[in-house]
């Protein structure tokens, strides 16, 4: 048979839609298309592709493709600065010609992976300690305290909080199963943030009256109105603000504002910005990046004795993303924190 010209590989390489090369069975590369060229280089034409493919395991797959003349297979690692990019490599072997090497980034499923076995561990770990908790109590009261009335008010009271804990736990676990499942899904209702805000600072009014803290409310005159969900937007500003009175409320004040923009620069659109402010001890910048991840928390133990379940930070984000919103936080260490929402108002006169 004879061999293809130049030409007809060109076509044939540039028509897959995969980082893809042709090896000779000199071991030379006699063909790449765009993507092989830009992750592996313009000049890898006629070079043995052993000095451009180091790692053994992709040498020998394609050795014995070579050899065998069988399709195989292996995993290529490639560290693109402080990240590692994972690839699966396909070795097809085609008579006359040689080996067709195909690269697959599979980065993201590896990714979506770990994510879900950090999930699966987490919320095995949060679990487990309220549960082993309430384990012990049962225990000590079918044992050495069963007649003892003091210790068994105490430790039922102890395991009420467990099993709040567990259920807050849970509850955060379906909210945001329940939110992402909408994320895609636009919301298409006329909400008043005005009058929102207002209703979400008086169910927490009891809250922050038990935590001796004062809650400022400032909004324009004028309504201001936007396209959402009037209960994911709720149960954001809830987030915020206890979390505000929980955890900076130390400085006896948590300002809330609305303020409505002609055109934000990051939306490109009017928008409606909400910023709670407390006056508390603030966050390390250090942790600001990953505030929003689940189960994330800048001060853990804090975080658990106040109930927190490390889920209300990503219930936001993900809310707001359905939103087409955006959250930045401000912060430094003695200088309290800003939660900044900022949200786009978009057309509300067709509803």
């Amino acid at each position: 048979m004879t061999p293809l010209p130049e030409e007809t590989i060109r076509g044939l390489l540039a028509g897959i839609p995969l980082v893809a090369l042709i090896v000779d069975p000199s071991e030379r590369i006699i063909g790449a298309n765009a993507e092989a060229q830009a992750m592996l280089g313009r000049q890898i034409i006629g070079r043995h592709f052993a000095t451009i493919l180091r790692q053994p395991p992709v040498i020998d797959a394609l050795e014995q493709c070579l050899k065998r003349q069988q399709a195989t297979q292996t995993r290529l690692l490639i560290s693109e600065g402080a990240q590692d990019v994972s690839y699966d490599v396909t070795c097809r072997f085609i008579p006359d010609l040689g080996a067709l090497m195909c690269l697959t980034d599979v980065t993201p499923m590896e990714q979506a992976g770990q994510m879900r076995r950090d999930f699966v561990a987490n919320v095995s770990h949060e679990l487990r300690t309220p549960l082993t908790a309430l384990m012990g109590f049962i225990e000590t009261l079918r044992g050495p305290a069963r007649d003892d009335a003091v210790a068994r008010e105490r430790f039922l009271q102890i395991m009420d909080g467990e099993a709040s804990r567990m259920n807050r736990l849970v509850g955060d676990l379906l909210s945001l199963n329940r939110v992402e499942s909408q994320e895609r899904v636009r919301p298409g209702e006329k909400v008043d943030l005005t009058g929102l805000l207002n209703s979400t600072l008086n169910s927490l009014k009891p809250l922050s009256e038990e935590a001796g803290v004062v809650l400022n409310l400032t909004t324009p005159e004028a309504p201001v109105l936007i396209v959402g969900d009037p209960d994911q937007l709720r149960q954001v500003f809830t987030n915020l603000i206890e979390n505000a009175i929980k955890y900076g409320g130390s400085g006896g004040v948590v300002d809330i504002s609305l303020v409505a923009q002609e055109r934000d620069p990051a939306l490109r659109a009017p928008s409606a910005r909400i910023a709670v402010a407390d006056q508390g001890p603030g966050i390390d910048p250090i942790h600001l990046p990953r505030l929003t991840e689940r189960f994330y928390r800048a001060d853990s133990h804090r975080s658990r004795e106040l109930g927190g379940t490390g889920l209300g930070l990503a219930i936001v984000k993900h809310i707001l993303n359905r939103h087409r919103g955006r959250l930045r936080i401000e912060s430094e260490l003695g200088q309290g924190a800003i939660f900044l929402v900022t949200l786009p108002q978009g057309n509300v006169t067709g509803l």
